[in-house]
């Protein structure tokens, strides 16, 4: 029995940067642990007490196999994030829902199969799957290029997917986007990221190369992080807060924050960019792995 897995896919482990950090941190504080791949089908998961969801970054093509997984996962150990609430996540119509109990999201309409394009009173917008990550199926379109968003909104549907509309905001090809990174429930840190999705589409490659560095966020920011997990508690109650939570923010005209995306299944969680971020999620992991008491 070890005490920590740490969740990746056969092809991403050696990929996720955050493990190395994760893995010391476990070391130090005299937790067991390994890097366990969801579709791995050896792996016994009652071998582990806890199993900490970090790069399962496949499931996006391998969705009903994936919340299958989750189930019989958290039948046999304790799962971070629960599969509940990672199952809810995983599909970004969950905004609508924060949206309703008072988050500051932007402003976001989901488009089933069949349905026709809607898009929001903005310069620009942007289409993408509701299940998906890494800005993958993710489109930029300007407000006279509906043809072409329409195409890409069938192309969506033809997957199965549901898309999500949403108003590109022109303040983050300058600020960038904010990420504020929280540990059941306290905040960490957080990071800046550049602006991905490119205006020019040439041969569908709309991304620019990822650019991260530390931010200090202002107290505007901070005030809807901290709004977004008040909201989160009320839709979905859980005895412990979430043991990691991205919060994931753009500026909107008036430069008032507000939630692109709330990220608690497999984010990314930059330990580089925060020295002791690694150790204090891991002091979280060993309150639920050993309880509040003094360490053996």
């Amino acid at each position: 029995m070890i005490d920590l897995a740490l969740v990746s896919a056969t092809d991403f482990a050696s990929k996720d940067e955050d493990m190395a950090p994760l893995q010391a941190a476990a070391a130090d504080a005299g937790l067991s642990c390994a890097v366990w791949c969801w579709d791995d089908p050896s792996v016994d998961w009652s071998a582990c007490r806890l199993a900490l969801l970090r790069s399962p970054w496949d499931y996006i093509e391998r969705y009903v196999e994936f919340i299958a997984w989750l189930a019989s996962a958290e039948a046999q150990c304790q799962l971070l994030n629960p599969a509940d609430l990672v199952r809810w996540n995983t599909d970004k119509r969950y905004l609508l829902e924060l949206a309703q109990a008072g988050a500051p999201v932007i402003q976001t309409l989901a488009i089933a199969p069949g349905g026709a394009l809607r898009r929001p009173d903005s310069a620009e917008f942007v289409i993408k799957p509701a299940v998906g990550n890494g800005s993958r199926g993710a489109r930029r379109f300007g407000a006279n290029e509906e043809e072409a968003a329409a195409t890409h909104l069938q192309a969506l549907h033809d997957q199965g997917h549901t898309a999500l509309v949403q108003p590109y905001l022109e303040r983050v090809d300058v600020g960038g986007e904010t990420a504020l990174l929280y540990f059941d429930g306290e905040f960490s840190h957080a990071i800046r990221k550049n602006a991905l999705l490119r205006r020019k589409q040439d041969a569908g490659n709309t991304l620019t190369e990822e650019a991260i560095s530390a931010r200090e966020p202002n107290a505007d920011q901070r005030a809807v992080g901290d709004k977004v997990l008040a909201a989160l508690a009320r839709l979905k109650p859980q005895s412990h807060p979430p043991l990691y939570a991205r919060v994931d923010l753009l500026d909107d005209p008036q430069g008032q924050p507000q939630l692109l995306e709330l990220e608690l299944a497999e984010p990314s969680l930059f330990f580089s960019h925060a020295p002791g971020s690694a150790a204090r999620l891991i002091e979280c992991v060993r309150l639920r792995v050993e309880g509040p008491g003094p360490r053996a």
